[in-house]
């Protein structure tokens, strides 16, 4: 099927002026950014780049909850460490620590399943719908604006998913102003093929999580699988490799300082184009206060696995992700206030209004401009409540896992399009894999404490966010909290997989009529989030009815600057480009774009987290680099420096040279960057990439798996 994607106008208009450092692209802008793209060193078509059915698009995928790209023609993925690293998990027990050493298939019969829930998505279809999207939510506001954009969406996908393993969804670009449906093909059979210890995986752990200079070899290699028909099929010993369209080829050399280099990936969510009230919550409360609370969670998880090893195994998951989470808002926080964020946006909206204010529609936008501020406004009236309850729903797996059975049970009582997202007959196959894994992710004890946590928080909310069905289940003091779980957690059979199950399978009634603890308990709380829900939705609704007119006046107001506009970030299939850059992170302070290995025994301390393991440090010894060495830094480069824009979601996104093969993986960003989230600055702005020279001397020197460099096409080295 040939990909049709449309141009967005207004902002495409100024594409001719981006920068190279700047900008994470539709692939069906690039076509119109050609000249810089060959500036910046690009030798490909940019027309290509335009078409997701061609290499090297085709071979990006999305996985996990970030990106990868197939390496070979009989389904291979390299993606990071530690974005597979609940697969890693799920195949680890105190007796057979994958985490800690890291695992390397043999054959291909010695390839571990995946959790249930770990899914892999190619996108084969990106086409403009905005007039079908928009058709029946004209003239409606709130709730009603929500329904007609959901109705819409959902006839689309049901549409789009008609062949089998295709999944669908639609994208918001601009903040309502259009919408794109994605069609994805999905692959369930996931296998752990390669994944080094985690003292190489995550070498430096959280002291060195957006820090610059890196050396972790933050990758993994995992095999896609279908059933014998080649359709998507869930785990099956009868299951064959996927053979993908196209996959990229490995680069036999590296990169070096000034190359041209190019991403692309699913970067999650960006916010550069918010307005200047939204900014100052997110600095003066919402990042605070996030961290805050994350950071309880991490302590429960850290306390509970420290003398218990099957705790820590069960949670390292969980607690890797909030580690991760933590620093992040940690470094975004210090940076929007180093850069004086709140100021600066406001300073910048201020002048967009008064240049506004000559326009002819001034009057009719600054009203429009006026209703979205009040929208937002009463928003923050509920937000503690909504952050805490959000941990209490979220953060959990068998208390997320009874929510889930109960609503569930409620939508199949209705015809299937008027479900709500996330509980259709589409969803039914993932929420089963979902239920399947949580025994080997929870234990009662921590999930109390987790809970704890957050409805401790809850209690000590004004009247005016507090909810009667919380406070009928849980009480209003820690005494009464403490003995409401108790009760819960000491009666509920739901810790077993196969009553989970079995929930699952039982009809609407049954499930009603449940005397499960936590079932019983998720009926007490159904009609408060079914409340909180249609608040959400009718907010969420006046939101992307007004968010178009502030996108209108913003796009018209950078293009009298001069300056691009290309939509904030939102878990489609973007492209960035840029160059192999050092860091200038503050005065006197200049930072290389590529480390070596000198640095992992430089840092090594033999204690977590710089215990580089035995072997790594031997094979560093014997110095038998090679040509995976640089010659110019006289070492074996481990990661390097890149100004590419980059956001979460995009870890493990490949990083190509001009010619397109592979040679990086993205894995992280720069502490002094981290807040590009919500302001770019292109001084700090870097990525950080492994270099896949260092995964290619691994593979043959360290921890060596010969047949798997073959299968890449980058044979081990000989007389080394």
């Amino acid at each position: 099927m040939k990909v049709r994607t449309a141009v967005l106008g207004a902002a495409m208009a100024l594409a001719t002026d981006v920068r190279a450092d700047e900008g994470m692209w539709l692939p069906s802008q690039l076509p119109s950014i050609a000249k810089p793209l060959a500036l910046a060193g690009f030798k490909g078509n940019p027309a290509e780049l335009a078409d997701l059915t061609r290499p090297p698009l085709s071979a990006v995928v999305k996985i996990g909850g970030g990106t990868g790209a197939f390496v070979s023609a009989d389904g291979l993925v390299v993606t990071n460490h530690h974005v597979a690293f609940g697969v890693i998990q799920y195949n680890s027990k105190p007796d057979r620590d994958l985490i800690t050493q890291g695992y390397v298939a043999a054959d291909r019969a010695g390839e571990l399943p995946a959790n249930p829930d770990y899914r892999l998505r190619v996108t084969v279809g990106f086409d403009k719908v905005t007039d079908k999207v928009l058709a029946g939510a004209r003239g409606t506001t709130g709730r009603a604006y929500y329904d007609a954009v959901d109705a819409a969406s959902k006839k689309l996908v049901a549409e789009c998913e008609q062949g089998e393993g295709i999944k669908c969804s639609v994208a918001n670009m601009f903040y309502g102003t259009d919408f794109y449906l994605v069609k994805q093909l999905e692959l369930r059979d996931l296998r752990l093929v390669y994944a080094p210890p985690r003292a190489i995986g995550n070498y430096g752990d959280e002291v060195d999580n957006f820090v610059w200079p890196r050396h972790a070899g933050d990758f993994t290699v995992l095999r896609a699988y279908v059933g014998k028909d080649g359709k998507p099929a869930d785990y099956s010993p009868e299951n064959q490799p996927y053979h993908p369209p196209a996959h990229l080829q490995v680069a036999r050399t590296g990169v070096a300082e000034g190359d041209f280099v190019m991403l692309a990936g699913y970067p999650g969510i960006t916010y550069r184009h918010r307005t200047a009230d939204e900014f100052a919550d997110q600095v003066q409360w919402r990042l605070p206060t996030t961290v805050d609370l994350l950071t309880e969670l991490q302590d429960v998880i850290e306390a509970a696995g420290k003398n218990d090893k099957d705790a820590e195994i069960r949670y390292a998951s969980q607690l890797q992700s909030l580690k991760n989470v933590i620093k992040r808002y940690s470094g975004e926080l210090e940076g929007l206030r180093r850069s004086d964020a709140v100021t600066v946006r406001a300073d910048d909206e201020k002048a967009m209004l008064a240049w506004l204010a000559a326009r002819p529609d001034a009057a009719a936008t600054k009203a429009g401009i006026d209703a979205l501020s009040g929208v937002l406004d009463a928003g923050k009236g509920v937000r503690g409540r909504d952050l805490v309850l959000g941990v209490f729903t979220s953060q959990t797996q068998l208390m997320r896992a009874a929510l889930s059975i109960d609503r569930l049970a409620l939508e199949r009582a209705k015809p299937d399009a008027e479900r709500e997202s996330g509980y259709q007959k589409r969803d039914e196959e993932l929420i089963r894999s979902q239920l399947k894994q949580v025994s080997r992710r929870y234990q009662p004890a921590v999930e109390e404490a987790l809970i704890t946590v957050a409805l401790a928080r809850y209690q000590k909310l004004p009247d005016t966010e507090r909810v009667p069905e919380f406070d009928k289940a849980f009480g209003r003091t820690p005494e009464s909290l403490k003995t409401a779980l108790d009760k819960i957690y000491g009666a509920t059979k739901l810790g077993d997989e196969a009553t989970r199950l079995k929930w699952f399978d039982a009809a609407p009634g049954e499930v009603a009529g449940a005397d499960d603890a936590l079932l019983v308990l998720s009926r007490t709380l159904r009609p408060a989030l079914l409340r909180m829900d249609d608040e959400r939705k009718a907010r969420e609704g006046d939101l992307m009815r007004l968010r178009p007119t502030y996108m209108h006046a913003l796009i018209a107001y950078r293009q009298s600057q001069g300056k691009a506009v290309y939509p904030d970030a939102n878990g489609s299939l973007r492209v960035s480009y840029g160059k192999v850059t050092p860091l200038k992170a503050r005065d006197a302070v200049t930072y290389a774009p590529l480390t070596t290995v000198e640095g992992i025994v430089e840092k090594n301390t033999g204690k977590i987290p710089f215990d580089a393991p035995a072997p790594l440090l031997a094979a560093i010894g014997k110095r038998d680099f090679g040509s995976y060495a640089d010659t110019k830094l006289g070492s074996l480069p481990v990661d390097f420096l890149s100004n590419l824009d980059t956001t979460g979601g995009n870890s493990g996104s490949p990083v190509l040279n001009a010619r397109g093969e592979l040679v990086g993986l993205n894995f992280d960003s720069n502490w002094e960057a981290v807040s590009a989230s919500w302001m770019y600055d292109p001084r700090y702005k870097r990525a950080i990439h492994v270099d896949m020279r260092y995964m290619r001397w691994l593979m043959d020197k360290v921890y060596p798996s010969p047949a798997l460099l073959q299968e890449l096409g980058v044979p081990a080295s000989k007389g080394h």
